[in-house]
């Protein structure tokens, strides 16, 4: 039994609106691995994992991507 909650997928938009974050500061620190990585929903349409967003949030310092939770 599976007592964990599915991970969500979170829109630019509110990514941006937690962060705190411009788009052009996100999309660099994606590049230099200091933020996770988007995740393509479909052709046209990325998302990111709310547990990576979460897990940049607590420690955006000293966050790497190499370090983040695998995906579910």
């Amino acid at each position: 039994m599976q007592t964990d909650t599915p991970d969500s997928i979170l829109r630019i938009k509110t990514v941006l609106q937690r962060t705190g974050l411009s788009r052009s500061t996100m999309y660099r620190k994606m590049q230099a691995g200091t933020f996770p990585k988007n995740v393509q929903i479909s052709t046209r349409c990325a998302g990111w994992r709310e547990s990576a967003i979460d897990a940049w949030l607590k420690n955006p310092m000293f966050y790497s991507a190499d370090d983040s939770p695998p995906p579910r």
